[in-house]
């Protein structure tokens, strides 16, 4: 029997990121998963890049800084996916506050951030305001015309608390000519993760 949604427009935080994200990308974009985590978010970007059946030309890069991230991505993606899509997908050991050197700017039609720390890892490695926002400031001249950067908050922990302020003071003073800001938060769900959504204009 099929399990209907109590909330069917969306349950939590990721639905609504995941409509967002199929509205920003097509077969054959650039996309960045910042944060891989446990490849979750990596493993949706990469059915929404790539067709199983033919190769494209697009690319998805998975950073994390832990190494525990990485193998457990690949090993989800190898799931999934041959070598002939893998070939496209680079997954970089690094902390996020900064990209490989190989995006060009205006290339990249979305770039995600799970933030906070690694699920069922050393929760004191969390990610911190201070590289959140160096990551941010690389990241907006990346993004394509039209292009989104989505990002997660996790305020039920100090640092993510602060976080979660840094980027909005962030998104807050960015040109509204330039760029649409959004923050999605829960108002009767105390401490939920939020969502920010920024898109840059199209020309």
């Amino acid at each position: 029997m099929k399990t209907i949604s109590q909330f069917f427009l969306f349950q939590s935080h990721l639905d609504l990121a995941h409509a967002y994200w199929k509205k920003s990308l097509e077969k054959g974009d650039i996309a960045i998963d910042a944060t891989c985590g446990n490849g979750y978010d990596t493993l949706e970007l990469a059915h929404l890049i790539f067709d199983k059946k033919k190769q494209q030309t697009g690319q998805l890069a998975a950073l994390d800084r832990q190494m525990d991230a990485i193998e457990a991505t690949r090993a989800r993606l190898k799931e999934v996916f041959a070598e002939d899509v893998m070939q496209y997908i680079h997954l970089s050991k690094q902390c996020h506050s900064s990209f490989p050197d190989y995006f060009e700017m205006e290339s990249v039609a979305l770039i995600v951030y799970n933030l906070g720390y690694l699920p069922g890892g050393n929760k004191s490695l969390t990610t911190m305001s201070s590289t959140t926002i160096q990551s941010l400031e690389a990241a907006l001249p990346l993004i394509t015309p039209g292009g989104c950067i989505s990002i997660t908050c996790y305020p039920g922990h100090e640092e993510g608390k602060n976080e979660e302020n840094m980027i909005k003071k962030f998104a807050a003073a960015l040109s509204p000519r330039q760029w649409s800001s959004c923050h999605h938060t829960w108002l009767n769900r105390n401490q939920a993760p939020s969502l920010l959504i920024l898109q840059k204009a199209q020309k």
